[in-house]
């Protein structure tokens, strides 16, 4: 089978490649034409572009980029129609891919739809677009199928991948870690921007810690060096490819919200969550998810505040030292960490790439039976 795949970021990127690998398992002579980064280029070699020149974050950042955005689109329902996959299967990055999608099903493609769009956070009325033109969803979150099922369609729960991902021994962490602070400031320009000389400011009160810079995938040291041409960062390295090594061995982590705290606490190691945006999409994002109490995939599964979340003006030196204080500490880690094992148990579900696989493979074995 012709299969067309559309990822967007780091973390569309990693379970796009781990997807195309179990569909290859299954289906000896796959043929794949995609949209990602790194890792699905190496799985296929068939990368139409990288997510980097299409990827932006924050309402102000697409607007500013909107005339590129609107030419990619354009790019990818040309390039569809050239290829005529027998499956496009969107992973995550809703706002592009629902867009392709709505297009290619009036094209009578067939599509399939792989991490839910957080529907349930915001923009509900989506659903309307999803039931008409997404043949299957697989949802890896456990509320997500209820919470589809609410509103009247069918879903597929194939359990977390990042569970597949982190193996067992990356997650079993000594008594005692090294004396490293791990720092994951996102892997868009202008989050790292924003976000990573907050975090550095407060390395200054911490120099018994070395800080580990985890340079994201489609980032190289030289990139990040910009930010410590300053004498006084002398207790700062870069790490490239070593993320989740780096994790293991710290002592407790600054993370920018996303996929990656999911990541840093499945690893169990203590982190605080970073977060801060230009004023004006802080502000529209602040409207539109007004109704969630918390940011973080952690926070938002087990339904309280596990991990502490610093966003915009929260988002200082000053707070950023004494929450690093506190999860350094004894009694504020095995807090964190007890709760970071009832969010393992609560995402039990493991193979969720291969489940997915399989679940496209048969429904286009039975469609055309």
């Amino acid at each position: 089978m012709r299969y067309y795949i559309i990822a967007g970021e780091a973390s569309g990127d990693l379970h796009g490649a781990n997807l195309i690998k179990e569909l290859k398992k299954l289906d000896p002579n796959s043929e794949f034409r995609c949209w990602g980064g790194d890792l699905i280029k190496n799985q296929t070699n068939h990368l139409v572009k990288h997510y980097k020149e299409y990827s932006y974050m924050g309402f102000l950042e697409v607007f500013l980029n909107l005339g590129k955005i609107l030419k990619n689109i354009s790019l990818c329902k040309r390039d569809i129609l050239s290829y005529n996959p027998d499956a496009i299967i969107y992973v995550d990055f809703p706002g592009f891919n629902l867009r392709i999608a709505k297009w290619a099903k009036s094209k009578n493609f067939t599509n399939h739809f792989y991490i839910s769009p957080q529907i349930w956070a915001w923009k509900q009325n989506r659903i309307k677009t999803i039931k008409k033109v997404i043949d299957q969803m697989y949802v890896i979150l456990p509320f997500e199928k209820q919470f589809y099922k609410n509103l009247n369609y069918k879903v597929h729960y194939v359990g977390h991948p990042l569970l597949d991902v982190i193996k067992k021994s990356e997650k079993t962490k000594s008594k005692e870690n090294e004396k490293i602070i791990a720092l994951l400031p996102g892997s868009r320009d202008q989050e790292i921007s924003k976000i990573l000389p907050i975090m550095l400011s407060a390395t200054k009160f911490f120099k018994d810690y070395t800080f580990i810079i985890c340079a994201a995938p489609s980032k190289d040291k030289l990139f990040y060096d910009k930010y410590l041409d300053n004498e006084k960062f002398v207790n700062v390295k870069i790490a490239e490819n070593q993320t989740y090594d780096i994790l293991k061995r710290a002592r407790a982590a600054l993370v920018t919200s996303g996929t990656a705290t999911l990541e840093t606490a499945l690893i169990k190691t203590p982190q605080i969550v970073c977060y801060k945006s230009s004023w004006i999409s802080f502000q529209i994002g602040k409207f539109l998810l007004r109704n969630l109490k918390y940011i973080s995939l952690v926070n938002l599964i087990l339904k309280k505040e596990a991990i502490k979340e610093l966003i915009q003006q929260d988002l200082n030196t000053h707070k950023i030292r004494k929450e690093l204080g506190f999860v350094l500490e004894n009694k504020g880690r095995e807090r964190i960490i007890r709760l970071y094992n009832e969010l393992e148990d609560l995402l039990d579900k493991k193979g969720a790439s291969k489940d997915t696989a399989v679940r496209i493979y048969n429904y286009h074995l039975e469609s055309n039976s």
